[in-house]
């Protein structure tokens, strides 16, 4: 624009000379000055007005530049603020739906073969968790775990159903459509142990997770949950804190839970006849109660030791009045004593260091735990009115397939002694709990992973036992006596199973 001015004005200036000859270069000179100031104050004029309307654009685009930086984060806090809304008011859900095949055989000592070569059952779990604040996190899982169809059939002719009884309520396949609370528990976490930084520590309450722990978690094809699976693998309801002490010690991995726990309450239910709504019921058993420890001496990742006590008071069994070797007909359990489990689980995530990608990759294990029996008065638990022992041996490997990258096998084997008793009966097997067999127990699995939520699993279990009551409660059905000498008993038993599992 200046430049065209200036043009102009010089355009302007020659023109004005050659039309005025006659004026003389002295008053030519006055006019040609006089122009030019005209000129400059002009421009001079324009360049402020150029200033002005600069300064105007600017002031103008720094306010909506400032007015618009100030919306878009007004914007993006109210954003957060719907996400930690929304965040705090669902739950995150994960599923775990198993659709299974399985065949159980059995075989008797007087050579009777008994088989059932068509079970069809779905499985499923609903994980939860909601976080409602750094320390705070709610879990829990909802069960439904159920035959295809339905069944009308009874135990033993009778109504009394232990296939229903709290311990085993997930882990056996039903005939109704409940959908069950398997956990339901809260966990607080903290890295500092009352302002000592060198110990995080958690404590928790609920319905905990108690099954599927270290050992049996491998063939499960799940992480591992709290208990050592060769002692403990039953639901109970409790509490447990942990102490990790790895920083305190200097030693690679080391922690301390305790754990407390009720498997059955004593108490009348609501609108009982005499009124006494959950008194306690003095016409069946006490109160089953656990308490104990986890202790974890070393993990460096690779190699570990883990161990477990527990004790549980006024263990149940049904009562042989009439000393036939038969449970009383009325279907109550009375209590029988006390049990004492100790275990000791050495676990290598890795054999050696380096020697193989195969055994990089491949876990073994080897568990001992033992039982001992503290009978009420001269009540005979297990059998005997004695205080017995009983042993038992495991060991597994868990390996990567050689014929697929996205399969894994498994082999394992225990073998349990003539008193020996477990609390596995929320152990996942058709056939009875294999850990609790007294006698020996052979299994081999196969996990392949088909798609990302998509697995197949093949497992085959088989027992053979040595004495009669592997699978019975605490006061069953008198002395464990060989099999060769009971016609009746269960030599042998097998299961053979197939699902296909979705998880994600």
């Amino acid at each position: 624009m200046k430049k065209g001015i200036i043009a102009l004005s010089t355009v302007a200036a020659l023109t004005t000379c050659a039309f005025s000859s006659e004026v003389s270069n002295n008053e030519m000179m006055k006019q040609i000055e006089l122009l030019k100031k005209q000129i400059e104050m002009l421009e001079k004029k324009l360049n402020s007005n150029q200033d002005k309307v600069t300064t105007l654009e600017k002031t103008f685009t720094d306010k909506r530049f400032t007015k618009l930086e100030k919306n878009v984060k007004k914007n993006s806090e109210k954003i957060q603020e719907v996400k930690a809304h929304d965040a705090g008011d669902n739950i995150k859900w994960d599923v775990d739906f198993r659709t299974q095949y399985d065949n159980v055989q059995y075989k008797l000592s007087n050579g009777k073969k008994l088989t059932n070569n068509s079970i069809y059952s779905n499985r499923l779990w609903l994980g939860m968790k909601f976080q409602a604040d750094e320390n705070s996190t709610f879990y829990g899982t909802l069960s439904y775990n159920k035959l295809f169809g339905d069944n009308r059939a009874q135990i033993d002719g009778q109504t009394r159903n232990n296939a229903s009884f709290d311990w085993v309520t997930n882990e056996a396949a039903t005939n109704d459509n409940s959908l069950k609370v398997k956990e339901a528990y809260w966990l607080y976490t903290n890295d500092s142990f009352f302002g000592n930084n060198d110990v995080s520590w958690t404590a928790s309450i609920g319905r905990r997770p108690s099954t599927d722990g270290l050992g049996i978690s491998l063939r499960a094809d799940q992480e591992r949950k709290s208990a050592l699976s060769h002692t403990v693998n039953v639901e109970f309801d409790g509490a447990s804190a942990r102490f990790n002490l790895d920083k305190l010690t200097g030693i690679n991995g080391m922690w301390l839970k305790f754990c407390v726990g009720r498997g059955l309450t004593n108490a009348k239910l609501r609108f009982s006849s005499d009124g006494l709504d959950y008194i306690d019921d003095n016409d069946t058993s006490e109160n089953v109660d656990m308490a104990g420890f986890i202790f974890v001496p070393y993990d460096n990742g690779q190699y570990s030791v883990h161990m477990n006590y527990a004790k549980a008071w006024n263990l149940i069994g049904n009562q042989d009045a009439n000393a036939d070797g038969q449970p009383d007909s009325n279907g109550k359990f009375y209590n029988f004593g006390d049990i004492e489990l100790a275990t000791i689980m050495f676990k290598a995530y890795g054999i050696g260091n380096g020697i193989s990608d195969f055994l990089d990759d491949t876990t073994v294990f080897a568990s001992y735990a033992m039982s001992k029996t503290d009978p009420d008065g001269n009540k005979a638990m297990l059998g005997s009115a004695d205080s017995e022992t009983g042993h038992s041996f495991w060991i597994g490997a868990n390996m990567p397939c050689p014929l697929s990258e996205k399969a894994r096998v498994g082999i394992e084997w225990n073998k349990g002694s003539k008193y020996w008793r477990s609390m596995t009966y929320g152990e996942d097997t058709m056939a009875g709990s294999k850990i609790a067999a007294r006698g020996t127990a052979w299994e081999v699995y196969r996990h392949q992973k088909l798609t990302d939520a998509l697995s197949f699993t093949l497992r085959y279990t088989q027992i053979k036992y040595d004495y009669t009551g592997s699978n019975g409660f605490f006061g069953d059905f008198g002395t464990p006596v060989k099999i060769s000498d009971s016609p009746n008993a269960v030599e042998e038993a097998k299961n053979f199973s197939a699902n296909i599992r979705y998880r994600f």
